[in-house]
């Protein structure tokens, strides 16, 4: 089953952090990704650029309204996220728990639906 890990951190404290700890954080993130993909669980990953990059779309009445910047303010940005093959929920959730941002930031853990999938890509 594929689970989509998508991570939620505070990118001011992420840039607050020093040159030693960013370092520190992106060996703990290879180490996490070579794991993974050494056991053939990646389907999907990336990193996002900053919240502040964001494009909202809205259709309102026929029309389409755009606002720089994400939809809704909150303390944790949606930075990144991995599409994982994992045998069940347990796995997904002992490798969001890998994942060095759940130390300063939080892991949401949700199913792929594959049955929406087919019907939306016609399959």
């Amino acid at each position: 089953m594929q689970y989509m890990l998508t991570i939620w951190v505070e990118e001011a404290r992420m840039a607050a952090s020093s040159p030693e700890e960013m370092k520190a954080h992106v060996e703990a993130f290879q180490e996490f990704v070579k794991d993974i993909t050494d056991r053939g669980l990646v389907v999907s990953d990336a990193p996002l650029q900053p919240v502040a990059t964001a494009t909202t779309v809205r259709v309102r009445d026929g029309e389409v309204l755009t606002t720089d910047g994400p939809f809704a303010e909150t303390k944790e940005q949606l930075v990144g996220f991995f599409v994982l093959e994992c045998a069940d929920l347990d796995e997904a959730t002992e490798l969001a728990s890998r994942i060095p941002a759940a130390a300063v930031g939080s892991i949401e853990v949700r199913p792929v639906n594959l049955e929406m999938r087919a019907m939306v890509h016609g399959g």
